[in-house]
């Protein structure tokens, strides 16, 4: 239940930074990505109130200071890079693919907890859930590879801190 609670948390967490994401995102592509992803975890929020029904609990979260730690994170990525930049593109990609591995090591642990349980329906339910996820992390790379990673590597002097760190780490 702790667990169920813990990531129940994080996705009503996530509803409230995903558009504060979307809005600092520079690509078109990667604003819908997080825009479409929010609508996703709304709907995963729908299943997990399912969860919690079948039980026999009420659906009550519990703070999730990992996923606290992410969000962080993701507005420090904000507030470090210069604001139209491929670089925090690149940066917001990094951060929402920590969120979405974090929800993948979650949600696989659920799934497995649900099947040593004989829980079959919330097993397939969690299971759902955990290939959404999965998706969205390709999604991301599919995005990163495609054009945010090289214009990134291409605009023309460090905006912030965060991209002078990345020059160093891969020059």
């Amino acid at each position: 239940m702790d667990a169920l609670k813990d990531i129940y948390w994080a996705e009503k967490a996530l509803t409230k930074a995903l558009p504060r994401m979307s809005k600092a995102a520079t690509s078109p592509e990667l604003k819908k990505a997080f825009d479409q992803h929010l609508a996703v975890t709304k709907k995963q929020i729908d299943r997990l109130d399912k969860v919690f029904q079948q039980m026999g609990k009420k659906a009550t979260g519990k703070k999730c200071e990992a996923m606290q730690g992410l969000i962080e994170e993701s507005e420090s990525v904000i507030s470090e890079t210069k604001n139209d930049t491929f670089t925090r593109d690149a940066a917001l990609i990094i951060s929402a693919q920590k969120v979405e591995h974090y929800e993948i090591a979650a949600y696989g642990g659920l799934v497995q907890l649900a099947r040593t349980m004989n829980k079959r329906n919330i097993a397939n339910t969690l299971g759902t859930t955990l290939a959404e996820e999965k998706k969205t992390d390709e999604q991301l790379t599919r995005i990163a590879e495609s054009s945010i990673n090289t214009e990134a590597a291409t605009e023309e002097k460090p905006t912030s801190s965060l991209k002078q760190s990345f020059m160093e780490v891969f020059s």
